[in-house]
C-alpha cells in the first residue's frame, strides 16, 4: 500500500511549517493551508483553460502539486526568494533537489509514487507545460493572499511596497491565463478563493487544547491526497483519481457559510442531521454557488453533496454504489465519472486521527483526545476499501494510546 505510517507523517509535517515567520501575524500561517489554498486556485484556474478548450492533465497537476508540497516540507527553512535564487542555478538546484529526495525516498514505500516524485524533482522545461503553469501561478496567488493579510500587520514595513510589487510581476506573467486574469480583476471568483481562504481561520477541536492546532482548510488537503492515494492503489482511472482529490479537498466546503459543526453533536439525532444538512444546502446556494461559473455547478455539488457515498454517472444520473469493489469491477472507467465517497470518509477519519494522534505525541494529552483517538482507530481499523486495508496503516499507530 501507498499510504503508510511514514507517508502520512511525511506530509503532517506541513502543519509545523509557519510562513512568514520573520513578520508580525495576527494568525498563524501554515505551509499546510497555504498549499491547500494553492491548489484550491489551480482548480479555478484550470476549469477556466478547460472551458476555453485547452486539454488539462489533471492527474499531472494533482501529482505536481503533491510533489511539490514534499519538496517544501523538506526546505522550510528556506525563505521563497533564497529558494527563488537558487532555481536559476541549475547545478545548485539539482543537488538541492537530490537532498529533497535522499531525505524522502525511504519515506515513499511505492516505487511507482518513489520514480513518479524522482522524475518530478528533477524534471527541466516544465514551465511549457499548461498544467505547472496553473500551479505556479496558483502558487504566487496564494502568496499574495497571505501577503495582505501580513501588509495589515505590518503596515509600516520598508519592505511592503517592493514584496507587493514583486508578487504582482510575478502574477502578470501568467496574465495569458483566463482565470488569472479574472483573479486579478476581482472576478467573483476571487470572492471564492476568499471564502475557500477562510476556512483556514477555522481551527478544527477548537474547544480542546492541542498542538499542532489545524485548519479546515489544511484537514481538507490532507483528506484530498489520502483520499488520491487510496484511488491510486485500488487502479483508479483517470477521471476518477481527480474527482477523488477534489472531493477531498473540497468535502468540507460547506463549513465555509456554516463553520466547523462537531460530528458528534451532528449526530445527536437522525433530526438534527437532516437539518444541518438542509441549512447547508440553503446557504449553499445563496452564498457559494454564485461565486461560481454556472459549467462548474454540477461538478462541485457531486464533490459535495452526498459526499462520504460512493456513486457513479450512469445515462446523465447520479447512481450509488454500495462497494468500492463494485466500482473496481464494474466502473472504473472515465466515462461514468467515479467518485469513492467511501474512501473520502476514511480518508477524513484517519486525518482527524492524526491530528489528535500527534497531539498527544507531542505531550500535549488530554482524557478527550485520547478518547477521540482510541474511538477512530476502532471503528475504522477494520474497513477493507477495495485493496486498501485501514488495519494495515492504524497498525503501526499504536504508542500514545
Amino acid at each position: 500500500m501507498i499510504v503508510d505510517y511514514q507517508f502520512l507523517q511525511e506530509i503532517f509535517r506541513a502543519y509545523y511549517i509557519q510562513r512568514w515567520n520573520d513578520r508580525i501575524r495576527p494568525m498563524e500561517l501554515i505551509e499546510m493551508d497555504k498549499h491547500a489554498l494553492k491548489l484550491v486556485a489551480a482548480y479555478c484556474v484550470a476549469k477556466y483553460e478547460e472551458s476555453d478548450g485547452k486539454k488539462i492533465e489533471w492527474n499531472e497537476l494533482i501529482k505536481a502539486g503533491i510533489y511539490e508540497l514534499f519538496r517544501r516540507i523538506a526546505i522550510s527553512d528556506i525563505k521563497s526568494p533564497i529558494y527563488h535564487e537558487i532555481k536559476k542555478n541549475k547545478e545548485v538546484f539539482r543537488r538541492l533537489n537530490k537532498y529533497v529526495f535522499d531525505e524522502l525516498k525511504d519515506k515513499l514505500n511505492d516505487k511507482e509514487i518513489r520514480e513518479e516524485c524522482q522524475e518530478y524533482l528533477f524534471a527541466e522545461n516544465l514551465e511549457d507545460k499548461l498544467y505547472y503553469r496553473i500551479l505556479e501561478a496558483a502558487h504566487i496567488y496564494a502568496s499574495y493572499w497571505e501577503f495582505r493579510i501580513i501588509k495589515q500587520a505590518n503596515p509600516s514595513t520598508r519592505q511592503n511596497v517592493r514584496i507587493e510589487t514583486e508578487l504582482l510581476n510575478k502574477l502578470d506573467r501568467y496574465a495569458d491565463l483566463i482565470g488569472v486574469k479574472k483573479l486579478s480583476q476581482n472576478h467573483t471568483i476571487a470572492n471564492f478563493i476568499d471564502l475557500i481562504g477562510e476556512l483556514r481561520f477555522q481551527y478544527r477541536w477548537a474547544q480542546l487544547p492541542r498542538v499542532p492546532k489545524t485548519s479546515v482548510l489544511g484537514h481538507s488537503l490532507l483528506v484530498a491526497i489520502t483520499s488520491y492515494f487510496f484511488a491510486r492503489d485500488n487502479k483508479a482511472c483517470e477521471r476518477r483519481l481527480t474527482n477523488d482529490f477534489f472531493g477531498g479537498l473540497f468535502h468540507d466546503l460547506p463549513e465555509a457559510v456554516t463553520r466547523d459543526i462537531l460530528s458528534p453533536v451532528k449526530k445527536s439525532s437522525p433530526q438534527l442531521e437532516r437539518l444541518i444538512k438542509d441549512i447547508e444546502a440553503k446557504l449553499m446556494d445563496e452564498e457559494i454557488y454564485p461565486l461560481l461559473e454556472k459549467e462548474w455547478l454540477d461538478e462541485i455539488k457531486y464533490f459535495t453533496q452526498d459526499e462520504f457515498k460512493n456513486k457513479v454517472i450512469l445515462d446523465g444520473k447520479i447512481s450509488f454504489i454500495d462497494k468500492t469493489e463494485t466500482i473496481n469491477e464494474k466502473y472504473n472507467k472515465d466515462e461514468f465519472s467515479p467518485y469513492d465517497g467511501e474512501a473520502i470518509k476514511a480518508a477524513d477519519n484517519l486525518s482527524a486521527f492524526l491530528e489528535v494522534w500527534n497531539s498527544c505525541r507531542s505531550g500535549i494529552k488530554t482524557e478527550e483526545l485520547l478518547k477521540a483517538a482510541i474511538k477512530i482507530k476502532e471503528q475504522d481499523k477494520n474497513k477493507v476499501i477495495g485493496t486498501v486495508s485501514m488495519n494495515e496503516i492504524y497498525k503501526d499507530y499504536t504508542d500514545n494510546l
